[in-house]
């Protein structure tokens, strides 16, 4: 078994390779804060915390945080189980989970549920990863079971024998799709389940914890997840850490499972711009891709490549850096100057260009970043420069590491993208006849 000395090797792997790390384990083994988010349960709370005293890490290692979201009772742990409470101010499980985070001294954050009991193993399989990589987040696998009348000091697996209730077949789906995340994409913040994840408190507190705005079931968690992905993110799912859930699937309970998925897919498409997530239409605040245009060009040749790029992208940015929005009318996807424009995908260039066939741009900034390869430089077929695209992905990876080597870079010859000459025939392009000669 091999094993790592921590900051012996790079702390960070290309795109998402996480299993370049397959047989190596960290010597020395980090702290773990262990952070149960809990609500009034109180036999389910103390049936997981049995579990969290039967874990094979060491105990010296290992910090428990109950953190409580406005209990109606008193809350009882034992002696070296640390209690933080909030006020009841109705479901706030981002905020408790901050709470506990604040309360917590380890190098690597684990996140239960009161309901969720792990296996033995569940911490050290877990938190592998997030102590080798800092920008890893892990997520377990979350089984069901009904614990009715069994004994709350009962281990994991005994009490889970022969209670077995059904797994949700799209995320096991999922994580065999993705080879467990290895071939994670934009839209893998859904397989992130947040009564089972890791992580480690530098990634953490770069990022911003959990959005406290949210303030009812479910969404907190891939809001979270979705932003530590773009901040560098490597995910994976780590089916050895298994942990039980007391009970079927939120969707199971109650009927409900339709209303409550249509309320989290509206509450989160202000958040996560990505296509697949985003509005097909709807205008959103959120941006996917931002275009960079520099220099001083006509303003037909900025028009066509205005009206190309939001044919292509209509929820794109177009910064305009040496002026010329007021020319385009009052389109608000239009800026001026050096517009500080944060987006998934950014594609700058010196010189309009025009996309005759969006299909292969699309496609192209879709996949940008989800992969090995996070900077595409474009070129036209005689090798002129077509601009460059960068992922955030890549761009936060270098800010943090201080190198590009944790992202590919590519050159491709572009397909439906072409430069446009100075002075583009307007009439042509807006009216669809003449051909790529009228502007190209």
């Amino acid at each position: 078994m091999a094993q790592r000395v921590n900051g012996s090797a790079q702390p960070w792997v290309v795109g998402n390779r996480w299993d370049t790390l397959d047989d190596v384990h960290p010597d020395p083994l980090p702290r773990v804060s262990v952070i149960v988010a809990h609500y009034d349960q109180p036999g389910e709370l103390l049936r997981t915390l049995h579990a969290i005293g039967a874990q094979d890490y060491p105990r010296h290692l290992l910090e428990v945080i109950v953190a409580d979201d406005g209990s109606p009772g008193d809350v009882s742990v034992p002696d070296d189980v640390i209690l933080v409470r909030q006020e009841d101010q109705g479901f706030r499980l981002a905020a408790v989970r901050n709470l506990g985070v604040r309360a917590s001294s380890g190098e690597v954050l684990c996140f239960l549920d009161a309901d969720t009991v792990p296996e033995p193993g569940y911490v050290r399989a877990l938190t592998r990863l997030p102590a080798l990589l800092p920008e890893a987040v892990t997520v377990g696998r979350r089984r069901h079971a009904d614990f009715t009348g069994v004994a709350l000091e009962a281990p994991a697996v005994e009490a889970a024998a022969g209670r077995e209730l059904a797994e949700p077949a799209w995320l096991a789906e999922a994580y065999a799709r993705s080879r467990d995340l290895r071939d994670a994409d934009d839209r893998s913040y859904r397989f992130m389940i947040g009564a089972v994840i890791a992580c480690s408190r530098s990634l953490f507190d770069e990022v911003g914890g959990f959005d406290e705005s949210f303030t009812s079931y479910g969404g907190e968690d891939w809001e979270w997840a979705h932003r530590m992905w773009q901040a560098g993110a490597v995910f994976a799912h780590v089916p050895a850490a298994v942990a039980w859930h007391d009970g079927p699937e939120w969707a199971e309970r109650d009927g409900s499972g339709m209303d409550r998925a249509n309320a989290q897919t509206m509450r989160l498409f202000s958040s996560i711009p990505v296509s697949g997530s985003a509005p097909r239409a709807l205008w959103s605040a959120a941006v996917d891709l931002v275009v960079r245009l520099r220099g001083d060009h006509t303003a037909a040749a900025r028009f066509v490549a205005a009206d190309s790029l939001f044919a292509a992208f209509p929820q794109a940015r177009l910064v305009l850096e040496d002026g010329g929005a007021e020319e385009l009318g009052e389109d608000p996807r239009v800026l001026s100057g050096a517009a500080g424009v944060d987006a998934r995908v950014t594609w700058e260039f010196d010189r309009p260009i025009v996309i005759l066939d969006p299909r292969w741009i699309v496609g192209l900034v879709d996949r940008l970043g989800t992969g090995d390869v996070g900077t595409v430089e474009l070129v036209d077929p005689d090798g002129a420069s077509l601009g460059r695209l960068r992922s955030r992905r890549a761009r936060r990876r270098e800010e943090r590491w201080a190198t590009s080597a944790a992202f590919e870079t590519q050159q491709l010859v572009a397909d439906g993208v072409q430069r446009l000459r100075p002075d583009p025939r307007v009439a042509a392009w807006v009216g669809g006849w003449g051909g790529p000669s009228s502007f190209c």
